[in-house]
């Protein structure tokens, strides 16, 4: 998804002053199940001191229902740098052609993904979503994957590639066990948005625990220059009920409610939006006073719509 400098201007959604800098507050992230309300209202009771501080807290805070902000710090990772964090491996020389490599290592982790809320992940590299991987079309990748966490573990890439190169358990190297580790290697085709997970069973309890990211190959010819930002919508079941008690992109609820993106007037904004979302059926992406171009799976570079959702 892109917007266009004159979408933009036109509609004013960036604010009068030129060149400067304005905040774009691009999602909508929602706590709909009252679970995770009395999870908020229990933290604030302990911060204060007692039960009926956690109800005054509760609902103080209005449908929102939380207290205080998540550290970056202690997660080890911050929504508004995973905005623009790109991992474009290390480039050798092999045959006379490019070989683009990059190291992902499983890790279970504990993090807060809410204000008061902590969740048991597993992790690549330590973070949810683990890190966006960047090559470009035609370049061989090359991904050393090392399991650190308790289970085993796979990497899925989507795309084109050979079977053996799939992540599959059962298939090629399969499950890579606790303390093991494996190479896949394939063709970085076709240029777009993809997504890599563990494909380790049960398939959905790995991806809802954290185990994702995105995958971005750029076409040879690359793209009109933009202000790049890549938003993973994910959610966490909290209490184990094979349902989402968190909503967020990029993990942490309320994040860009909290600091909205901040984009540049005028300059041209492209957003690869990943729905990673287990146990609901849908997901949307909406933005309000402004349309955009839509490339679903960005393998085209013609837009096939203008929308705002």
């Amino acid at each position: 998804m892109k917007f266009g400098e004159d979408k933009i201007s036109r509609r004013k959604l960036l604010g009068t002053a030129a060149g400067a800098t304005a905040a774009l507050p691009l999602l909508h992230e929602s706590l709909p199940h009252q679970g995770v309300h009395d999870q908020f209202a229990r933290a604030a009771g302990e911060e204060h001191g007692g039960g009926g501080a956690a109800s005054a807290a509760h609902k103080g805070a209005g449908h929102r229902g939380t207290v205080g902000r998540v550290d970056p710090r202690v997660n080890g990772f911050d929504p508004q740098e995973i905005l623009r964090d790109y991992d474009r491996g290390k480039v050798v020389r092999e045959g006379g052609r490019a070989v683009r490599e990059f190291e992902l290592v499983a890790e279970d982790r504990e993090i807060e993904v809410a204000p008061g809320v902590k969740f048991a992940a597993w992790t690549y590299n330590g973070r949810v979503p683990g890190p966006t991987l960047r090559a470009t079309e035609g370049e061989r990748v090359r991904i050393k994957f090392v399991n650190g966490s308790k289970h085993p573990h796979t990497i899925h890439f989507h795309g084109i590639h050979r079977d053996l190169s799939d992540g599959i358990p059962g298939v090629g190297v399969g499950n890579i066990e606790p303390g093991g580790s494996t190479v896949y290697e394939f063709e970085a085709f076709p240029f777009g948005l993809h997504l890599y997970h563990c494909h380790s069973t049960p398939l959905a309890e790995h991806i809802a625990k954290g185990l994702y990211g995105a995958f971005i190959i750029d076409p040879k010819k690359g793209r009109p220059e933009a202000d790049e930002l890549v938003m993973v919508m994910n959610g966490f079941d909290t209490n184990f009920d094979l349902a989402n008690e968190i909503y967020a992109v990029n993990t942490v609820a309320f994040a860009y409610h909290d600091q909205p993106v901040q984009v540049k007037r005028g300059q041209l904004v492209r957003m690869y939006v990943v729905n990673v979302l287990e146990f609901d059926l849908l997901n949307s992406f909406h933005v309000h006073a402004n349309f955009f171009d839509y490339y679903p799976t960005g393998t085209k570079l013609e837009p096939r719509d203008f929308t705002d959702t």
